[in-house]
C-alpha cells in the first residue's frame, strides 16, 4: 500500500494515530495493545523522510512521539475531548437518575433530552462548582 499525502496531511495523520492510540492504550498500564503501539511507531518513523525529526525520539529501540510533539498542543486537544465527554456522560447519568433510570422510550425521550440540556447548560456556566454529594 502506498499513501500520497502532503506534509500537512501527514502531520494530521500523526495526530489521528497518536490520539487513537492514546484513547486505546493510555489507561491500560502494562496491558497495552502492542499492535497499536507498533502501528504508531511505524507511522511516526516516516517523520524522518520529511525532515520532521523533532517530532520523534527513540525509546527502547522504538520510535515514539518526542516531548516536543507531545507538548505541541496534542494533549490539550485530548483534554478538550475528555472534558466534553465527561460532562456529556455526567449530564446524561444525572438526567437518567432524575427519571429513576426508567427505560428510555419515545414517550419520555424529550424529557430526558431537556434534562440533559439543563445539566449541560449548568456545567457550561459553572463547571462542577455546584455539584455536591450527600453522605
Amino acid at each position: 500500500m502506498q499513501l500520497d499525502l502532503s506534509n500537512k496531511e501527514f502531520r494530521r495523520l500523526l495526530d489521528l494515530v497518536y490520539i487513537g492510540n492514546w484513547i486505546l492504550n493510555s489507561t491500560r498500564g502494562d496491558d497495552r495493545i502492542r499492535d497499536y503501539d507498533e502501528v504508531e511507531s511505524k507511522i511516526f518513523s516516516y517523520c524522518r523522510s520529511i525532515g520532521a525529526d523533532n517530532l520523534i525520539t527513540v525509546e527502547d529501540g522504538e520510535i515514539v512521539a518526542s516531548r516536543a510533539y507531545e507538548e505541541g498542543g496534542i494533549h490539550e486537544a485530548i483534554m478538550d475531548y475528555e472534558d466534553t465527554v465527561f460532562f456529556e456522560i455526567l449530564a446524561e447519568e444525572l438526567a437518567r437518575r432524575d427519571m429513576a433510570f426508567e427505560p428510555i422510550t419515545r414517550e419520555n425521550y424529550d424529557e430526558l433530552a431537556e434534562r440533559i440540556e439543563d445539566y449541560i447548560e449548568e456545567f457550561e456556566e459553572n463547571g462542577v462548582e455546584h455539584i455536591t454529594v450527600d453522605k
